[in-house]
């Protein structure tokens, strides 16, 4: 959404690098290079002037002309007002003292709204609540259909007395005031602690649409109203808030389809002219693709910071933490990184969502994105094909793989022997990373970063002893064991000499020793 604006702000910024100290021409350019950026993204005209005046009076204070590094200074001036006009701190729900929070979602017709309540019921129900969904969209054709299919998917219940109209040529009879009440009170009866009730939209704005929305936020009276906004809408999306700011009195904003290509205007202009928060974001088609909106992490992804944190709470959320455990300690023991353990971090990373949206988290991500959209996503299940068509044994122990295998492998996988040739040569530059982190050497090619702790001995300060690879060969591989085991049970040689002699027949008045040290000597 975002790329066109993050794209010029950081060639922008590009061009402060170096620079000891920033001159008022220098400190211009940026402004207007920034004011460009940002009209180019559609963000209204009246949130540019201020933005970018109040960039110009910070940039040219104290807080820069004092700064060891003016470039970097002015990025972080970017960073905090595009906090501040995408509204400052996290808005979370309100919940009601007394249950159920009612929860009034509106908006023009189009923007989203009966997908977003499916999204945020299932968000909710993660959350440890019990949502209830009323379906009071009677006009649009199979607005409540639409309500019960995702309700369904979400694993939330539905409350539609009425049916609404199929088609466009029905004229709609249901009172949508009644169906919000009726599924307040049903909510209250069945003991659910949040109600999300769906209302009517329009292709524009009209006294009807304004009426029939504040009449029924006047009935149920809902903790939290949220105008629900289309990402893609452009300019226009100021003029849409501020119609229904005056007609519902929203508390916050939804903004959706932030997974599209569209400049992203509306999410920098809405928050900042209405006084509105942001507080949900949706980035795709899925009932997953649902987060809670924060504007600093926000402001990180548009100038290229990335946005870590994020990351990681996808991770702790879709992560198993047996899974993570059981590899922590495999690594730990220096035990072989094997396409087993592969294959199920493959798998752990898929329920994270796509990689191409968790690669652009990551900071500096822009200067990769022509790789990124290149990335074919289909590329994993290619991968898991592979691995899934070698026998067990070859998955422990991939040296065995030969011509012939390989040919075996890609016939199953149905893909091209190179393909099964890149997959090993791939597989084994990491499983020799993962030797060397885990012998606390530090990853190839990054000097100074060593493994986490070296997993040195805890007792004597020595390095694991690095264990034998087990052999390709099956029969080679049992009589390895075979021998080690054999090894390990043989009686002990006698200690107290270098030849084995026990300490009994040591008889130190043979060595020619000082006067008196045979008192060291236990004789």
């Amino acid at each position: 959404m975002f790329n066109s604006l993050s794209d010029r702000l950081t060639a922008t910024f590009k061009n402060l690098r170096g620079k000891g100290r920033l001159s008022e021409a220098d400190v211009d350019a940026t402004v207007r290079e920034i004011r460009r950026a940002l009209l180019d993204a559609d963000v209204a005209v009246p949130v540019v002037r201020e933005f970018t005046a109040k960039i110009r009076e910070r940039a040219l204070g104290a807080e820069v002309n004092e700064a060891l590094n003016p470039a970097q200074q002015i990025v972080k001036i970017v960073n905090e007002e595009l906090v501040a006009i995408l509204g400052g701190e996290t808005r979370r729900i309100n919940l009601a003292k007394n249950p159920p929070t009612v929860i009034m979602l509106a908006g023009l017709q189009g923007a989203g709204k009966t997908t977003l309540a499916g999204k945020l019921s299932k968000w909710l129900k993660g959350q440890g609540h019990s949502p209830l969904l009323v379906a009071a969209d009677l006009q649009r054709p199979n607005a409540v259909k639409q309500l019960q299919v995702n309700g369904e998917r979400a694993g939330v219940p539905v409350f539609a007395p009425h049916p609404g109209v199929s088609s466009e040529f029905e004229s709609a009879t249901g009172d949508p005031v009644a169906v919000a009440m009726a599924g307040l009170a049903e909510a209250k009866s069945k003991l659910h602690d949040v109600v999300i009730v769906d209302t009517a939209g329009r292709l524009g704005i009209d006294a009807e649409l304004m009426k029939q929305a504040a009449d029924i936020r006047a009935a149920i009276n809902p903790d939290e109203v949220l105008f629900v906004i289309d990402a893609m809408i452009g300019q226009d999306a100021v003029n849409t808030a501020q119609a229904f700011n005056e007609g519902v009195n929203f508390t916050g904003v939804v903004l959706t389809k932030l997974d599209g290509d569209a400049r992203g205007g509306a999410a920098l202009s809405v928050a900042s002219i209405t006084g509105k928060p942001v507080m949900f974001a949706s980035t795709g088609e899925s009932l997953d693709d649902f987060e809670l909106f924060h504007p600093d992490r926000m402001a990180s992804r548009i100038l290229d910071m990335g946005d870590v944190l994020t990351l990681i709470e996808q991770a702790e959320k879709n992560w198993d933490k047996g899974e993570a455990e059981r590899m922590a300690q495999k690594f730990a023991d220096q035990e072989d990184f094997t396409l087993d353990d592969f294959l199920a971090q493959m798998q752990q990373i898929r329920k994270m969502g796509s990689m191409k949206k968790m690669l652009m988290m990551m900071p500096g991500a822009a200067g990769m994105r022509q790789q990124l959209e290149n990335f074919d996503e289909r590329e994993i299940d290619r991968v898991e094909a592979i691995v899934r068509s070698m026998t067990p044994h070859e998955r422990v122990a991939p040296k065995i793989i030969n011509g012939s295998r390989r040919a075996r492998i890609a016939r199953g996988s149905g893909v091209h022997v190179s393909e099964v040739n890149g997959l090993l040569e791939r597989f084994g530059q990491a499983q020799k990373m993962m030797k060397k982190l885990a012998q606390g050497g530090g990853i190839p090619g990054m000097p100074g970063v060593a493994g986490p702790g070296g997993f040195k001995s805890a007792r004597k300060g020595k390095q694991a002893p690095k264990k034998k690879a087990r052999s390709g060969n099956p029969a080679k591989a049992a009589a390895e064991l075979k021998a080690a085991q054999e090894k390990a049970s043989a009686p002990a040689v006698p200690t107290g000499a270098a030849f084995g002699a026990g300490a009994e027949d040591f008889d130190p008045t043979s060595l020619n020793l000082p006067k008196g040290f045979e008192k060291f000597l236990g004789k």
